[in-house]
């Protein structure tokens, strides 16, 4: 599922710079993210960079938009041709992901 912004938002933008896609982007009254850019930090954090960063917690999974580790991985690698780190831990299964439990 891609994550989503509530209109809880107080358009501080402390989001924008964290997302490793750049799927964030400043809308007329609040911060969005875009759905297709989206991979809910899969193969680079263990959690929502936006979400943790966020003051008010209003980066939220969307319950509309339910996808499968796997297929944010895949968006991740799409979206990142050109970044052998982030193939090495997919090849390697060996990624950070949300989904994942923590030792």
């Amino acid at each position: 599922m891609s994550t989503y912004i509530t209109e809880d938002c107080i358009n501080c933008g402390a989001c924008e710079p964290e997302c490793p896609n750049e799927a964030i982007s400043e809308g007329d009254e609040i911060y969005i993210i875009d759905p297709e850019l989206c991979t809910e930090c899969v193969g680079f954090y263990d959690h929502e960079a936006c979400q943790a960063v966020c003051p008010v917690e209003c980066c939220l999974p969307d319950p509309g938009r339910r996808e499968a580790e796997d297929s944010l991985l895949q968006r991740a690698l799409k979206l990142h041709p050109d970044d052998d780190e982030l193939k090495q831990k997919a090849d390697t299964n060996e990624y950070p992901s949300r989904f994942r439990a923590t030792a």
